[in-house]
């Protein structure tokens, strides 16, 4: 059945393979990203390029998950043009690389809104109409860094990313009675493929990155990088987290996996959120809130 999608962060990198392939299986797709008409408009018509080549329903809306008018008018745009919203996939975020001494406090506070606070705006213009259908999913484009191995100068993104997967986790079991499903993706350390290294931030206080580079840290930035891509095997296909993706949507309702790891590298994250999300089932268990596990089916919403 075709479902109606808005992913967020969609210009490139997993937003741009997942919308696609979205659409690929049959579903309408919007793709969310910002500056439609100006910084990201090459990136717009390779999409329509692609829908009208591949006969599919895809289509670019502006949404600039930092501006909260910005997300409130795309998703209404997009209900009023399809009636419905079906699905939400979190995928908007971004990296950074250096020690983190030397990134300012500003920083981080710019990671974690692009990162976290940005599934809060799309969550709140978002969910009143997922709420009144009473039936969706919400797809969450995590990190394996939340729980895996964590190599240095990362922080600020893996911080970050840490906060997304416990706003997942915790959004979850406040949706399932409104008939909605939660999903977390984990993807790994895909060095090829998306450019999320390439593109990374770097540390505004240079000064202080100069001392980590010319002292007992000097050369770890290429050591850690060479080590994580020699990590991953030669055949890791950062589309392989789009096609997961894909499937998870497809998935019979009430079946939908409440996690997936994608993970070439395998970093031990899927080890630590087994036993994290098997906590979190007991003691729903306990506490008598094990309904909160499923979502409702709608004839069983009080």
């Amino acid at each position: 059945m075709q479902q109606v999608i808005v992913i967020t962060g969609a210009s490139s990198g997993f937003g741009a393979l997942t919308a696609r392939a979205l659409a690929d299986a049959g579903h309408a797709v919007y793709a969310g990203m910002r500056e439609t008409e100006t910084r990201n408009a090459p990136q717009v018509a390779l999409l329509q390029q692609y829908a009208a080549e591949h006969a599919v329903d895809l289509r670019a809306v502006e949404l600039d998950v930092a501006s909260e008018a910005s997300v409130e008018q795309g998703i209404r745009a997009v209900i009023a043009q399809s009636g419905r919203l079906d699905v939400i996939i979190h995928n908007a975020g971004h990296m950074s690389f250096g020690p983190a001494e030397a990134f300012t406090p500003e920083q981080f506070a710019q990671l974690y809104d692009t990162n976290v606070l940005s599934t809060q705006r799309v969550n709140r213009a978002a969910l009143p109409q997922l709420r009144k259908q009473g039936r969706g999913l919400v797809v969450w484009v995590s990190s394996s860094s939340a729980r895996g191995g964590t190599p240095p100068y990362l922080s600020p993104y893996f911080a970050a990313k840490a906060a997304m997967d416990s706003l997942a986790v915790s959004y979850a079991s406040e949706l399932s009675r409104w008939g909605i499903e939660t999903s977390i993706i984990v993807p790994g350390a895909f060095t090829k493929g998306t450019h999320h290294f390439a593109h990374s931030g770097k540390p505004a206080d240079a000064a202080r990155a100069a001392e980590y580079d010319n002292g007992p840290y000097a050369g770890l930035p290429e050591q850690s990088l060479h080590g994580l891509a020699a990590l991953e095997p030669a055949d890791a296909d950062a589309g392989a987290v789009a096609r997961a993706i894909v499937d998870v949507v497809d998935a019979p309702f009430g079946r939908r996996p409440f996690r997936v790891h994608i993970d070439p590298s395998s970093d031990g994250a899927e080890i630590v959120n087994g036993v994290a999300d098997r906590v979190r089932a007991e003691l729903f268990w306990r506490i008598g809130l094990q309904d909160l596990l499923r979502p409702a089916q709608i004839a069983d919403r009080p």
